[in-house]
């Protein structure tokens, strides 16, 4: 994988990440309420325009990253953002990883590895 590619890959990882992490965020906010006043509340936050911002990119990015890298070499090396949201929202949320989850993980994080290495 050329340069720009992975620079394509790196930058979707992250912007993904961050709009995932970001949507949990404005989410998970007590003070929402419920029913139509919890999304009122949420479209308030300043927040979750930066995680529609961040998807906006997201596709903007992944469409310059596949025109660079098969489509099957381009999914399975997208699915990296799975261990990178997962580690992310354990690191941010305290969200519980269990064995089970954690040997997913690194079996996502080696089949990343695997097609990056056949490129």
């Amino acid at each position: 994988m050329h340069g720009l590619a992975l620079a394509l890959l790196i930058a979707y990882v992250v912007l993904d990440t961050a709009g995932q992490l970001v949507f949990k965020a404005v989410a998970s906010d007590g003070r929402a309420g419920d029913g139509l006043a919890r999304w009122r509340y949420m479209l308030a936050r300043p927040w979750i325009w930066v995680g529609i911002g961040c998807y906006v990119a997201v596709f903007l990015v992944w469409i310059a990253f596949l025109s660079l890298v098969p489509l099957s070499e381009g999914v399975l090396l997208g699915a990296l953002n799975i261990v990178a949201i997962m580690v992310a929202g354990r690191i941010l949320f305290h969200e519980r990883l269990t064995p089970l989850r954690v040997t997913g993980i690194l079996l996502v994080a080696a089949g990343v590895a695997i097609v990056g290495a056949g490129s």
